[in-house]
């Protein structure tokens, strides 16, 4: 008898665990009023520096902007044009924890990226060899390549698998560092632009140490690399809200007729950031954010609400903790509410 109950629970922890998770609503709690944010034409990154200021990348605008903590005037720091300390194109912003902030741009079809004080004042840059690997786009919006720049203040990270590896690290000088993270397989090796585009994704850094490197689409991934550039472990991305994507994702390309024609690569992931403890949040395609802790276990799913439902484009953990999304910059306590699991 004994043993006929030790298995009837045994079957009940089963089955509570494979339970999913309900879905939490995490309401927004702040960020720029309206009537700041509204003076922006595309909010593509805002991120807050420890002294509460908020710095705006408008990429429509080709600005950057900063806003006082106390909310007042927008100043504009950073201006299109082609010379060393303007952008033209850009498709990327990243603030490190010094307030230093760089910027990735395009001038001429040049990939470069520039590096800022806090001020605006340019204190150096580098540029890009050409990058020969589709863009992977969201929204009509490079996501991939230099789209995706990690700032860490000694190094920046960027997704570059034509040169055979999933991350490059640059010095702030323009150094090549060392590539590490291998590629992986996708069926498609024999279509480079294919293979490629499967291989792009987003490099978050990881507050307790290493990097998370976010496959962007073809089978929701991710892994975890530690700070020597070793792969900790590899994760799939799965729940209810992915079923449907996962069953219609495509899997043949047709040829294409000439070599400038690029496949059409549809994300599955939107944005992803790390929390002061290492959790890795992705926010999908679907409106969903999913939460993984440091061991690779989904702890959370998050649906965000602000003016109305929002997906959002970008994350980013500000010093005292709070979420900011975009678009919008909307501020949100990340904390999973009282009684939430």
């Amino acid at each position: 008898m004994r043993a006929a109950w030790a298995a009837a629970g045994l079957l009940l922890l089963l089955h509570v665990s494979a339970q999913p998770r309900p879905v939490e609503t995490l309401k927004s709690v702040g960020g720029l009023p309206a009537h700041i944010a509204g003076r922006f034409e595309d909010i593509a990154a805002c991120q807050r520096a420890p002294s509460g200021d908020y710095y705006v990348f408008d990429r429509r605008a080709q600005t950057v902007f900063s806003v006082p903590a106390a909310l007042s005037q927008p100043k504009e720091i950073v201006g299109v044009g082609v010379e060393p300390g303007r952008v033209l194109r850009p498709s990327a912003f990243d603030m490190a924890s010094d307030r230093r902030f760089v910027i990735a741009d395009a001038p001429y079809g040049r990939p470069r990226v520039q590096l800022f004080l806090e001020s605006g004042a340019r204190v150096g840059g580098f540029e890009l060899s050409r990058s020969t690997a589709p863009n992977v786009t969201l929204d009509g919006v490079v996501v991939s390549g230099v789209g995706s720049v990690e700032f860490t203040g000694p190094s920046l990270f960027i997704s570059l698998p034509e040169t055979g590896a999933l991350i490059t690290e640059y010095s702030v000088d323009g150094r090549l560092v060392r590539s590490f993270g291998e590629l992986r397989p996708t069926g498609h090796e024999g279509d480079r632009d294919v293979h490629l585009a499967l291989n792009t994704g987003r490099i978050v850094r990881n507050p307790e140490g290493g990097l998370y490197f976010v496959f962007l689409s073809g089978a929701p991934l991710y892994r975890k690399y530690d700070e020597a550039g070793r792969m900790v472990f590899e994760r799939h991305i799965q729940g209810a809200e992915l079923d449907d994507y996962v069953r219609s994702r495509p899997n043949v390309w047709p040829k294409r007729a000439t070599p400038d024609v690029i496949p059409l690569v549809v994300p599955v992931v939107r944005a992803a950031a790390a929390d002061g403890a290492g959790n890795l949040w992705i926010a999908l395609s679907v409106p969903v954010t999913y939460v993984y802790d440091p061991a690779g276990e989904r702890q959370r799913v998050v649906r965000f609400v602000a003016a109305g439902p929002h997906a959002p484009a970008s994350l980013d953990f500000a010093p005292d903790g709070t979420l900011l999304t975009t678009p919008g910059c909307y501020a949100f306590d990340p904390r999973p509410a009282a009684g939430a699991r």
